[in-house]
């Protein structure tokens, strides 16, 4: 590659300087065995199960925040979906936006750490494409994933299965995300050692699927749980009731919501999922998840009950208030 060091609009115009920008950033850390970016399209091993497709776009800011960065997050948050679908991630397609006059030094950390989370998440990139845009028309680095999941084809979860009685679970505190992006743009003059946890959470679901009480699997990013359980109580047709003291909160997420106003309920997680379970097999849901890395906080946090079609949380002073569904963008934006 040139000894620019900087993204110039040259490196998206299909010449030399792009081919060299592909072959030793992306190609350099995503080389596998399916990895062609000199083709269109990448014929892919076809197997006797379903396929599944998902995709997604990151324009997080900052680009790198406590406890990860822009590439990172979009391989979590692509293999997330596809896991909690109940599939297993196999491939990913990345699509990246650079702006004219981004650092490549930060461009290969970024690309790197893509490199390392798809390594831990199990999955391979194998198709890409890249655009540089003029300066000031990109916030320096937007990503676009797709992914391939394979389904075994006995897996059938939906919320059309929810019914009355059923369980809502947590496989861990909410908000860390948010916050851990909030406390690292500093627009508040705030600080503080909160990570994000932005994470594969293919160990948790994978860990439900042989439950047949399994009926459904989220991951509440965008929105959080308060999202989550609006989009159950609007498909199942049924009340969904949470309880405010069983649902984990840290307290540096608790005492800067207090502070700025915000409400950890609607702020997004990256590394969470929310299950519903029949009663018989919770008390195996929550031990499997306490089990895993990362799940000691699991909890049971509510129930779905014949009734409004609305969310009611019961709040710690053993009060009921209706948590509304979200109106306006929620701040700070993380995605």
């Amino acid at each position: 590659m040139s000894d620019e060091r900087r993204i110039l609009l040259a490196h998206g115009n299909g010449g030399r300087l792009m081919r060299e920008l592909i072959e030793e950033v992306f190609a350099h850390h995503l080389a596998g065995p399916h990895l062609d970016t000199r083709a269109d399209a990448v014929t892919l091993p076809w197997q006797t199960n379903e396929l599944v497709l998902t995709t997604d776009g990151f324009t997080v800011q900052p680009l790198e925040f406590p406890g990860g960065d822009i590439g990172s997050l979009a391989v979590h948050g692509t293999v997330n979906d596809l896991a909690v679908s109940g599939a297993t991630p196999i491939f990913l397609a990345l699509s990246v936006f650079i702006e004219e006059g981004f650092e490549l030094a930060r461009l290969g950390r970024i690309v790197a750490s893509l490199a390392r989370a798809a390594r831990e998440d199990g999955v391979q990139v194998v198709a890409g494409d890249t655009k540089v845009l003029p300066r000031g028309e990109c916030g320096g680095l937007y990503l676009s994933t797709t992914g391939i999941g394979r389904l075994a084809r006995e897996v059938r979860i939906g919320m059309d299965r929810i019914s009355p009685g059923d369980r809502l679970l947590l496989s861990g505190p909410v908000g860390d995300h948010g916050i851990s992006v909030l406390l690292a743009r500093g627009d508040f003059g705030l600080a503080g050692k909160l990570r994000s946890d932005a994470a594969s959470v293919l160990p948790f679901t994978q860990a439900l699927l042989g439950l047949r009480g399994l009926r459904f699997m989220r991951d509440p990013t965008r929105g959080g749980l308060a999202t989550v359980a609006h989009e159950i109580a609007r498909a199942s047709r049924l009340e969904v009731r949470l309880e405010e003291s069983r649902i984990p909160v840290r307290e540096t997420v608790r005492a800067a919501c207090e502070m700025l106003g915000y409400d950890p309920m609607f702020l997004a997680c990256e590394g969470r999922v929310v299950a519903v379970v029949a009663p018989e097999d919770t008390e195996c849901a929550i031990a499997a998840w306490r089990g895993l890395p990362g799940g000691t906080d699991a909890a049971v946090i509510g129930e779905a009950r014949s009734g409004s079609h609305g969310v009611v949380l019961r709040t710690e002073l053993g009060g009921e208030r209706l948590l509304e569904e979200l109106e306006e963008d929620p701040l700070p934006r993380i995605c």
